[in-house]
């Protein structure tokens, strides 16, 4: 028994953490920017005991995820103590998408992250989908993602894996800002201030750099929050203060932050 709880509690020195998803996590090309996936900040974050490889692909759901085999480049690599971060439901959720899947779908789909995942004795993570930028007359944020994200925590509970609940907490952040300043949080840009879109854009789904940075900050505070021993392998960093006015941005603003002290 105390060596099984030794085993436990003392992880491999090397894992890998996986992050499956769509368009709001994933890598973007200098041609998006200032659009940012969070898992591009949230990789910053970790300790050289952990590689981050974000395999989320925009426009993706658990349907095409699964049928363009990039759930099998994580499923097939896993090894003892990784982690699988899942976040999907913008893509799944929309009738009128190819990517479209119904909700016994998509339970089913998160159902096999899940059981491949433990399969392999690593430890999946369920995230709810991050929050569109709507309010309504009122100033009040509202959801958009309301049935899928309950369907992903439903899940969590049933299948007893941990629960990031990403829709409401970010709402809460976009509450926050209020419907005026939150603009900045996502992949806002007036005509003229950037060369990737000259005529300018207005995105209330994909993030700036900002909002990208704010939301890796909040799965961060949950993993903690969790008790999870990813939390171990979490650095303390002093990242450089976040723009008020958005620029363009590269990959290497956004993954070297100056590590102060680890652990």
């Amino acid at each position: 028994m105390a060596l099984a709880l030794m085993s436990f509690l003392l992880p491999p020195d090397h894992i890998t953490l996986y992050m499956a998803g769509d368009s709001t996590m994933s890598i973007k090309d200098v041609r998006a920017y200032p659009e940012t996936g969070w898992g591009m900040p949230f990789k910053a974050f970790f300790d050289q005991t952990v590689t981050v490889d974000n395999k989320a692909k925009n426009g993706r759901s658990t349907k095409s995820f699964i049928a363009e085999g990039l759930w099998a480049s994580i499923s097939d690599n896993l090894k003892e103590g990784d982690y699988v971060l899942i976040q999907f439901g913008h893509n799944d959720e929309v009738p009128t998408k190819a990517t479209y899947i119904n909700e016994a779908g998509f339970t089913a789909n998160l159902v096999k992250f899940i059981t491949d995942t433990k399969a392999k004795n690593a430890n999946p993570v369920l995230i709810t989908p991050v929050a569109r930028r709507k309010f309504n007359a009122s100033g009040q944020v509202e959801g958009t993602h309301d049935v899928y994200s309950e369907l992903v925590r439903k899940v969590a509970a049933d299948q007893q894996v941990p629960l990031i609940d990403l829709d409401k907490e970010s709402q809460a952040l976009v509450q926050k800002y209020g419907p005026d300043d939150s603009k900045y949080l996502y992949d806002y840009v007036a005509p003229g201030e950037n060369p990737n879109y000259p005529g300018g854009k207005s995105d209330d789904t994909h993030f700036s750099e900002l909002g990208a940075r704010k939301i890796a900050e909040i799965v961060l505070a949950d993993i903690r929050a969790l008790k999870l021993p990813l939390a171990d392998r979490i650095v303390k960093v002093r990242m450089p203060p976040a723009p008020i006015k958005k620029a363009p941005v590269t990959q290497d603003t956004l993954t070297t932050p100056a590590v102060v002290k680890q652990r």
